[in-house]
This record gives C-alpha cells, sequence and structure tokens, in this order.
C-alpha cells in the first residue's frame, strides 16, 4: 500500500488521523477512535510512507534521529500536517489530514459570538482545548472570515502550515517556524515591525512568545492564538504561571487589560455515530472578569461567565447540557469530558 492509497481510504472514511510505524500495523482516527489495520505493511512500506511526505533536507535529519514538523500538500491536492518521530529505534509519524476548504463558523457548529470576536479591532483572542479539539480550524475559520470581509494586512506564524489562505480583501502572509523563521517569539518582534493589522499566532508554548503577544496586543494589534488549557480559567492561570514569580503580577495585570475573549472547545462523539460536535466555553471579557484576572480571583471566572450570559457566555457544562438535550450526544460523553463532572450531574440527572 502507498501513502496516497492509505490517504484516499482514511478520507473515504472520514478518518482524522493516520499513524505509521515501521514494523507494526497501520492505525486511523476514525470519530476520535482508533481503529488499527491489518494486515500491518512491510517495514520498507511503512518507511517509503514517511519519506514520501519529507524533502531530501528532512529525510537526513529523519535519518538522523530528529523529530520533524511538517505540513505539506500531496500531489492529489490532500494537505496534511505530520509528526515524525522515532520510538524504540523505528520511525514513526502521525499524520493529520486537513480539510480542502476552510469551513465557515456555521458548518463548524460555532457560537455566533466567535464572529464578534473577528471583529475585535485589537486585543488578544484565544481558542483553547486538548490536542484535537479543532482549535487551528477555528482559528483559520477567523482568518477566512476577516479575509473575505475586511481589508487588513494579516501575519500568520504557524508550525507548521496547516491552511493556505488566499488574498482577498485582505493581505496575507504566512510565516512557518524553522523554515522562514526560528521561533514564535522572535517572528512576534519582527512582525511588529512589518505593518500588521492582525497576528495569528498557531501556539503560545513558552513565555517568551506569551510575552510577545501579549506586548503586539497592547500595541494596538489583534491578536489570535492557541492553548491547551480545557477551561478560560484554567487559561488565565496558565498564562500567569508561565511568567517568573517576580513578574507574575505585572503579566496578570496586562493581560487583564488586553484578553478581549477565551473560546475552549472539545470535539464529542455524536450520539448517533456519524461525527463529531464541537462543546465549548466563551469568555467575553468584560469590565468585572478583567478585574477578576487583575486581583487573582480566577476561580470566580466560571461564575463571572454563568452570570454573562446575555452577553454571549456559557460555560462548558451549559453547552454540554444543550447538546444532551438535542440529542447530539449521549448524557455519558457529556460527563466524561466535563471538568465539573459533579456539577453536571446534578444539572443532567
Amino acid at each position: 500500500m502507498t501513502l496516497e492509497e492509505l490517504i484516499r481510504y482514511a478520507k473515504e472514511n472520514h478518518c482524522s488521523d493516520i499513524h505509521i510505524t515501521v514494523g507494526t500495523a497501520l492505525a486511523i482516527r476514525r470519530y476520535g477512535t482508533l481503529q488499527i489495520l491489518e494486515p500491518a505493511p512491510s517495514a520498507e512500506e511503512s518507511r517509503d510512507m514517511i519519506f514520501s511526505i519529507l524533502d531530501q533536507e528532512q529525510v537526513h535529519k529523519a535519518s538522523a534521529g530528529e523529530d520533524l514538523d511538517v505540513g505539506c500538500m500531496l500531489r492529489d491536492g490532500t494537505r496534511i500536517r505530520a509528526n515524525v518521530y522515532h520510538q524504540r529505534n523505528n520511525l514513526a509519524a502521525s499524520i493529520r489530514l486537513l480539510d480542502d476548504t476552510i469551513p465557515s463558523f456555521e458548518k463548524l457548529g460555532l457560537p455566533p459570538i466567535v464572529k464578534n470576536f473577528a471583529e475585535l479591532p485589537n486585543g488578544l483572542v484565544l481558542v483553547t482545548g486538548p490536542t484535537g479539539s479543532g482549535k487551528t480550524t477555528t482559528l483559520a475559520s477567523m482568518i477566512d472570515y476577516i479575509n473575505k470581509n475586511t481589508s487588513k494586512h494579516i501575519m500568520t506564524i504557524e508550525d507548521p502550515i496547516e491552511y493556505i489562505y488566499p488574498h482577498n480583501r485582505a493581505m496575507i502572509h504566512q510565516r512557518e517556524v524553522g523554515r522562514d523563521v526560528d521561533s514564535f517569539a522572535t517572528a512576534l518582534r519582527s512582525a511588529l515591525r512589518e505593518d500588521p493589522d492582525i497576528i495569528l499566532v498557531g501556539e503560545m508554548r513558552d513565555f517568551e512568545t506569551i510575552q510577545a503577544a501579549i506586548t503586539a496586543a497592547e500595541t494596538g494589534h489583534l491578536v489570535f492564538s492557541t492553548l491547551h488549557t480545557t477551561s478560560a480559567a484554567q487559561t488565565v492561570e496558565r498564562i500567569v504561571d508561565a511568567c517568573p514569580i517576580d513578574g507574575r503580577e505585572q503579566v496578570r495585570a496586562q493581560f487583564a487589560n488586553v484578553i478581549r475573549g477565551i473560546l475552549t472547545q472539545q470535539l464529542i462523539p455524536m450520539a448517533d455515530g456519524n461525527g463529531r460536535v464541537v462543546a465549548t466555553e466563551v469568555l467575553n471579557a468584560n469590565y468585572a472578569i478583567s478585574n477578576l484576572i487583575r486581583e487573582n480571583k480566577s476561580v470566580q471566572i466560571t461564575s463571572a461567565i454563568q452570570s454573562g450570559m446575555r452577553e454571549g457566555m456559557h460555560t462548558m457544562n451549559n453547552d454540554l447540557i444543550r447538546l444532551v438535550h438535542e440529542s447530539k450526544i449521549t448524557k455519558q460523553d457529556a460527563m466524561r469530558v466535563s471538568t465539573v463532572p459533579a456539577e453536571l450531574e446534578k444539572m443532567l440527572f
């Protein structure tokens, strides 16, 4: 089997990920569930599949034991994101299949307030959630909306580049870490000298990047980024905890001033087994929430979100209840993904 044949099979079966490991069976992820494919290909076939997505320099690096993040378009037009790594002295790759087109807010099932976030003049908007929850696709949808509706200069900093944005009303420059620039933080500092209106940072991985993103938002830019957190309150704590202890109060105050919105999302199997649906938590940073962040009262953020439903806010449990009542997900799956299952249980049962 070639990689093209494997990807064709995965696309026909609505799979999101492919796992290739030299010396073992292939695996695919369909609607969030991992499935093993038998029989296993030969070691040479698996190695050829992995090498087929790499250029000559990347093949040399992978053969020398380096891990690689790769984004590319295959000959059939399929775009993929791949991580190539080693385990038990064998080569392996995890490949994410990307949509051919960027889906709209409505197709993704995102709440209406996401459109408001995309229309902000400045500040910081974060999309958070666990790995594989669709954060990158949500950001791509926001950038695509801006591209179709406003004349802005957008800079994206990604690792790797996943979606290619055509020039529409906006001018978009996409920079890839490791190819066009050394790091997210370096690219952010450089971007401030390149006349952007909007900056997308693929991931805020360290304090240097967090600080640079906050600075960019403070200087009048609209900044989008992601974090691997599962609630708005946890996101605030993650931002502050990434900072050295002696600078946390300053970062807390800066973050309170620039944060405009936090969208937390998870993908949950649908009750009928035909795909997955997104569940979200929305923080719309009003005066009260900014004060809670500034005063180190993030434990009260969830209550503030519940009080702000008229402003488009809702907690993850609120959305899980909605999805259960609409028969889109099961109560069991709602309980499984909830960050406060005891509270959800009282509301559901």
